[in-house]
């Protein structure tokens, strides 16, 4: 009796819950599949999810070129194209990022098919890693085509390529985990219109991505400093120009510390079902 317990202890360890296919503690496999499928999402359509949002960022240069030109004078010692191109290029990467994980949710439940995701043995930490991976993939390759595609045109370079990839990553990553928050809290798509317009759109418009702080009031200048997509453009222009408003390291501090907080609300959210199961 004892030598069969022993050896039905032994055959479950070894092929371990069934229909689940765990290396360790992690579902590798679903975890996979789960990205694969964030990834197909976008890569499906890339004219709109990828060609879209170059071809939005090239306008902005190409419309403040003939609008400002050099009538505007040098910003913080670079031209002004170059200093806005820093800018456009976080602030499409952050929208994108945005777009991909809150549409994937909010289409998921309003079709009725959000259970095909909760179902399977997926932890809250795999869901929201294979989530995010999603935005940041799709932010990562529009930000690659920007700077690839556009950056050449107007004579710009990056002078520190990882820092600018960290931010870009980290950029991502925050305008991800908002997406999951907004995506569960979201039930209709109205709903997620008003959340972007009222939220994710000013957060990205008022944060230093057409203008410095030192042209604003101190006022002004305190709301910019409590807006973490301020230090997300001001890396970047850093890692791109190699000048910036604010410390680059205290602008990583600030993100990734945000960056987490976000990311413990929405892993949450997934560890208890909140506005999923219901």
């Amino acid at each position: 009796m004892a030598s069969d317990t022993v050896a039905t202890r032994k055959t479950t360890a070894q092929i371990g819950t069934p229909g689940v296919r765990r290396f360790g503690r992690v579902n590798w496999l679903g975890l996979q599949t789960l990205i694969e499928r964030e990834a197909r999402r976008f890569l499906t359509v890339w004219t709109q999810t990828l060609l879209a949002p170059l071809v939005t960022a090239g306008l902005f240069l190409l419309i403040f070129s003939i609008a400002v030109g050099s009538r505007r004078g040098d910003v913080m010692g670079v031209s002004f194209m170059h200093f806005l191109a820093p800018g456009i290029l976080m602030m499409t990467v952050i929208q994108n990022s945005f777009a991909n994980v809150s549409s994937s949710i909010v289409i998921s439940k309003v079709q009725g098919n959000i259970v095909d995701t909760l179902m399977p043995p997926l932890s809250a930490g795999e869901l929201l890693v294979g989530y995010l991976s999603g935005g940041i993939l799709r932010g990562a390759l529009v930000s690659c085509a920007v700077a690839v595609i556009l950056f050449p045109t107007i004579g710009l370079s990056v002078a520190h390529p990882f820092l600018a990839l960290l931010y870009v990553v980290l950029g991502g990553a925050l305008l991800g985990a908002i997406g999951i928050v907004a995506g569960v809290f979201a039930n209709k798509f109205d709903q997620m219109a008003a959340i972007t317009n009222f939220i994710v759109t000013p957060l990205s418009f008022l944060s230093g991505t057409f203008y410095s702080l030192e042209t604003m009031p101190p006022v002004l200048q305190a709301i910019s400093h409590a807006n973490p997509v301020f230090y997300l453009i001001d890396g970047l222009r850093f890692a791109v120009l190699g000048v910036s408003d604010s410390s680059p390291v205290l602008g990583l501090v600030i993100v990734t510390a945000t960056t987490a907080a976000i990311c413990g609300i929405a892993w949450w959210m997934f560890r208890t079902g909140y506005r999923l199961k219901s």
